[in-house]
C-alpha cells in the first residue's frame, strides 16, 4: 500500500510539473497576443484552491471597433486554479465559439486574433515541454550524468554478438556510427534499431575508449518487431560487464518464490545443491536456469547457516522459460574504473542538452511511425500505471534519475500533442495551417466531425494504453 501511495504522488507531482509548464507556454503566449485568459488550471473538474490575477491592462478596445450598446464590467484577471482530478489540465480563453462575449471585449477573443496569432498559442504550450526538456537536459550536463561504462561481460559465442565476433572485455564505443559513452546510450541506439532490417555495425575496442576500434557487423531481420517487451542488447547477447557482487539479497516481494521459500533481507547464498555459489550474477544464472525445479540452499544469516529449499516459478521472457524468485540484490556501487561521467560547462551544456532533446524527439517520432506501420508492437505503448511506477522508481533512485525521466516525458508529451489529430494541439494547428493557406477558416461541420474523430482516437489509445499496463501488473 506504502509503494502504491507513493507511485500515486510521484505521478501527481510529475504530470503537475509538465501540465504546468505546458499550459503556461500557451497562457504566455495567449497575453502576449492580447487574448483575455478566463482560467489557468492544474487538474480537471471542480477547483480545490483558487486566486484572480490582475485585471488585463489592454481592455479598451480599438478605435475603430463599433461597441454594442449592451454595458460590461471591467474585466476579471486570470482565475489560477488547481482542480480535483490531477491527470492534466488546461487554459480557458475568452472564445466567441464557447461563450456570450460582450462587444468591447471581442478584441480580446481568441477567435478574433489573426491566424499566425493563434498558431503561435497552439503551438507555444508543446514548445514549453521542448524548452523544459533542454532545461533539465542542461543542468543534468552541468552537474555531470553518471553512467556505466558499457564493458561487455560474458558473451555466448552462439549469439548473434558472439558470432558476429564480439568478446568480453571489450568496450562498446560506437553503434551503427554514433557514439556511445555509457550503457544507457547503447541501450537507446539500439532501441532505434527495433522492426529493423538489415545490419548492426558495433565498434567495440580492446583497451579503452580512445584505443583503435574494430567494427562488427549483425544482421537483423523485422526485428524483435513481435516481442511485447524487447530487451535489444539481450537478444543480441551483449552483456554488460559487472563486478563481482555478492548474493546478498537486499529485498523480497510479497508472494514470490523467495518470500515461499523463507529467504530474508541479508541472505547470503552460499550453495545451491551442495554447489558453491560465486556472486550474485552466477545465483541469478542458476535461478534462471531451473524453473519449477526444487533447489536446495545452504543460507548464511546473522545467526547462523540455515537450510531452505526453494522452486522458482517459470516465467516466459523472450521466447523462452524462465526461473523467477522474486528477489533482489543489496544495491551496490560499481567501482570508479566502471562508471563514466559525461559533463560540460556551465556555458556551453545548452549545446548538448539541445542535441539530447533532438535525438529522442527523433526517436519518439520513428517509434510512433514504427507502431503505426506494424513493425513495433502497440504492446510497448505504456499508460498511467507504467508513467506512475517509473516516476516513483526514478524519484527513489534520485533527483539526477527524476529530473532526466521528467525530460524524456516532456518530450513524449510535445510530440503528442503535436501530432495532427483533432482534440490535440497538433490537430488545432492543422486547421489553423489550412486557414492561412486557404484564406478561410475550416467549416464548422468539418471541426466537428475531426474533434469527434480525434476523441475516438485519443481514447481509443488511453484505453490500449491503460490495458498494456494492467497485463504487466
Amino acid at each position: 500500500m506504502t509503494e502504491f501511495l507513493q507511485s500515486v504522488l510521484a505521478l501527481i507531482v510529475t504530470l503537475s510539473i509538465l501540465v504546468t509548464f505546458h499550459e503556461f507556454g500557451h497562457y504566455w503566449v495567449a497575453r502576449l497576443c492580447g487574448v483575455r485568459v478566463l482560467r489557468f488550471s492544474v487538474g480537471f473538474g471542480k477547483p480545490l484552491w483558487s486566486f484572480y490575477g490582475k485585471p488585463p491592462v489592454n481592455t479598451s478596445p480599438p478605435a475603430d471597433q463599433t461597441i454594442g450598446t449592451r454595458a460590461n464590467e471591467p474585466a476579471q484577471g486570470t482565475e489560477f486554479a488547481i482542480a480535483a482530478i490531477p491527470l492534466g489540465g488546461y487554459v480557458k480563453m475568452l472564445d466567441e465559439r464557447e461563450g456570450f462575449v460582450p462587444d468591447d471585449q471581442l478584441h480580446l477573443a481568441f477567435n478574433r486574433k489573426p491566424v499566425l496569432q493563434r498558431i503561435a498559442i497552439v503551438v507555444a504550450g508543446p514548445l514549453a515541454n521542448f524548452i523544459l526538456a533542454i532545461a533539465a537536459y542542461w543542468i543534468l550536463f552541468v552537474a555531470g550524468v553518471t553512467g556505466i561504462v558499457p564493458l561487455l561481460g560474458d558473451i555466448d559465442e552462439q549469439s548473434k554478438a558472439g558470432r558476429a565476433g564480439l568478446q568480453a572485455g571489450q568496450e562498446i564505443v560506437a553503434i551503427d556510427g554514433e557514439s556511445v559513452r555509457t550503457w544507457s546510450d547503447v541501450n537507446m541506439v539500439l532501441f532505434q534499431r527495433i522492426g529493423d532490417t538489415g545490419q548492426i555495425r558495433i565498434t567495440a575496442s580492446n583497451s579503452g575508449y580512445d584505443s583503435a576500434a574494430n567494427d562488427y557487423m549483425i544482421s537483423i531481420n523485422n526485428w524483435l518487431a513481435d516481442v511485447d517487451e524487447p530487451r535489444p542488447p539481450q537478444d543480441l547477447g551483449l552483456s554488460l560487464k559487472y563486478p563481482e557482487i555478492p548474493a546478498v539479497v537486499g529485498t523480497v516481494l510479497e508472494g514470490g518464490a523467495a518470500e515461499t521459500a523463507g529467504l530474508q533481507q541479508g541472505d547470503e547464498i552460499l550453495k545451491v545443491n551442495g554447489t558453491d555459489v560465486r556472486d550474485w550474477q552466477h545465483w541469478v544464472e542458476i535461478i534462471q536456469q531451473n524453473p519449477d525445479t526444487s533447489l536446495e540452499l545452504e543460507v548464511r544469516r546473522d545467526y547462523g547457516v540455515v537450510d531452505l529449499v526453494i522452486v522458482p516459478k517459470a516465467e516466459e521472457r523472450d521466447g523462452r522459460t524462465i526461473g523467477y524468485i522474486g528477489a533482489a540484490r543489496e544495491p551496490a556501487e560499481f567501482p570508479e574504473e566502471m562508471q563514466r561521467t559525461v559533463s560540460y560547462p556551465l556555458y556551453s551544456a545548452w549545446i548538448p542538452a539541445m542535441e539530447k532533446t533532438w535525438s529522442v524527439t527523433a526517436f519518439t517520432l520513428n517509434a510512433i511511425k514504427k507502431m503505426l506501420m506494424g513493425t513495433i508492437s502497440t504492446k510497448n505503448l505504456s499508460g498511467p500505471v507504467t508513467i506512475a511506477q517509473v516516476a516513483n522508481a526514478t524519484a527513489q533512485s534520485g533527483l539526477e534519475s527524476f529530473i532526466g525521466f521528467i525530460a524524456l516525458l516532456s518530450i513524449s508529451l510535445g510530440v503528442l500533442n503535436l501530432l495532427p489529430i483533432p482534440v490535440l494541439d497538433g490537430g488545432h494547428l492543422l486547421y489553423y495551417l489550412v486557414e492561412l493557406i486557404s484564406g478561410r477558416p475550416v467549416p464548422e461541420r468539418v471541426q466537428a466531425w475531426g474533434f469527434q474523430l480525434g476523441l475516438f482516437i485519443i481514447v481509443s489509445i488511453m484505453l490500449l494504453a491503460f490495458y498494456n499496463d494492467l497485463t504487466r501488473l
